[in-house]
């Protein structure tokens, strides 16, 4: 008998469909002929810039894949050459970030992760709301003294975080993400732009704004009156958030009675602490320190993030082979450069200063008010933050032209200066790779990537709804303007 016909293999590669999309969408802006004023290369850099982000949105595969794929387009084609396709790698943002993925498996792996959450269930825990405002404000406070965002959602609340939710039954890739996972960690990262937006020091390019300002009005902004001209409306921020996702996207246990009770328990079972557990909160605690004061002894975020993983590594309590199995750390590191090379060479090929310059014309042809030509400046200087994977390096290409195009039509020099400094970190809410609090929390894996940007489009609409308002009477009462 003729030996049964096999039956076709199963096809185990990309989503075809999703990668169909993702190409179309770089061809369509490929063949467009470039308009006047952008070169040629900038143009097909955007292409490849595009078609990279919807397949990041799409998944025709994985994340850190389809990072590849777009960095060997960009050099086949000859559009980016090696050195610069693979530039960001050597940025310290990217690095930072995985070095965080891997102190935050040393604070599970110990058990300390898990004696830290069971103590805040236990203080705040009968509701998921009340969990997720005492790490708000937690975060809060520990912004002004922590310069680096990435450090403090990777390295410290991430962590916390993800042994909150395991203590509550609610883990990333079992299905029981929505349970209080995936409403803490997208509360928890929208939190960390307000934040950030707060001070001076709470995000490593604020101070790229205030020294930019000072070139271009030939002001200061001091710490003292950042923080004062946004201490009201991110109060109000802070408050009002996590109850607006709180509706949106509601976890489906939002009260925990039992809870203090269970987690009081837990800990009585833990015992007294493990010298794993001290090795790990002393790492914990060096890094902290020298992420606060590291400044003053040349020692850099990554740098502090090293010698905390040195100290877990010499002494055992995380190996480096469960270092090299923590694929989110090595997946967000791989997309995440990819992304920040693109967005610096769509800048150094001039295409960010050419849609500055035609944003500065048509605002400033416009004659209008001042007050309706800055509000216009403002939104399309925060949403044009899509293009960009950095908030420095959004900073650095268009703040300096949109300050002074608003300066040109008649703003308060100061005022201008302050929103878009500010503004500068509110807009990395946008999307999962805007700001270096993004790709941990996404990374966590409770959150799928559709929801993330429809949330943070909604959420950034919301923002804006209310600073701008608020902040036009707090400053005035304040003597802004």
């Amino acid at each position: 008998a003729a030996a049964a016909a096999e039956p076709p293999a199963e096809w185990k590669g990309a989503n075809l469909k999703s990668l169909g999309i993702s190409v179309a969408c770089g061809a369509l802006i490929w063949f467009i002929p470039p308009p006047a004023g952008v070169e040629i290369m900038a143009w097909k850099l955007l292409a490849i810039f595009v078609a990279t982000i919807v397949g990041i949105i799409t998944q025709p595969v994985p994340l850190g894949a389809v990072a590849m794929i777009g960095l060997g387009a960009a050099m086949v084609l000859k559009v980016l050459p090696f050195t610069a396709a693979f530039s960001a790698f050597a940025t310290e943002i990217p690095w930072l970030i995985a070095v965080a993925f891997f102190l935050a498996r040393g604070f599970i792996k110990t058990g300390l992760g898990n004696r830290i959450a069971y103590m805040i269930v236990s203080a705040f825990g009968s509701t998921t709301l009340g969990l997720t405002y005492s790490l708000v404000f937690a975060e809060a406070l520990l912004a002004p003294a922590i310069p680096s965002v990435a450090a403090r959602a990777g390295g410290i609340f991430l962590p916390l975080c993800k042994a909150l939710c395991g203590a509550c039954g609610s883990n990333a890739g079992d299905g029981t993400e929505r349970k209080m996972g995936s409403y803490l960690m997208f509360t928890m990262f929208q939190m960390s732009t307000i934040s950030s937006s707060m001070f001076i020091t709470a995000m490593a390019a604020n101070p790229l704004s205030v020294n930019l300002a000072a070139a271009a009005i030939g002001q200061t902004i001091s710490w003292g009156q950042w923080a004062l001209a946004a201490s009201v409306p991110g109060f109000l921020t802070l408050l009002l958030a996590p109850l607006v996702l709180y509706i949106l996207y509601p976890p489906e246990q939002k009260e925990s009675p039992e809870a203090p009770k269970k987690a009081k328990e837990e800990l009585a079972k833990l015992g007294p602490m493990t010298t794993d557990e001290k090795i790990m909160g002393g790492a914990l605690l060096v890094t902290v320190f020298l992420w606060i004061a590291g400044g003053s002894f040349g020692i850099g975020s990554v740098a502090a993030a090293l010698v905390g993983l040195t100290i877990l590594l010499v002494t055992g309590v995380v190996t480096w082979k469960e270092c090299l199995a923590e694929g989110p750390a090595w997946d967000t590191l791989t997309w995440f450069a990819a992304l920040i090379a693109m967005a610096a060479y769509l800048n150094k090929y001039g295409l960010i200063k050419w849609f500055s310059g035609q944003v500065v014309n048509v605002v400033g042809g416009l004659g209008l008010a001042w007050q309706p030509a800055f509000l216009i400046a403002l939104v399309i200087y925060f949403y044009a933050h899509y293009m960009f994977a950095s908030g420095a390096a959004h900073i650095g290409a268009m703040y300096t032209a949109f300050l002074s195009v608003a300066v040109a039509c008649g703003s308060p020099p100061l005022v201008a200066a302050l929103a878009l400094g500010i503004m500068s970190n509110i807009m990395g809410c946008t999307t999962h790779y805007g700001i270096g609090s993004a790709p941990p929390y996404f990374g966590a894996g409770y959150v799928d990537l559709p929801k993330w940007w429809t949330l943070g489009g909604i959420m950034s609409a919301f923002y804006l709804a209310l600073w701008i308002p608020v902040c036009s009477v707090w400053w005035k009462v304040i003597g802004l303007y």
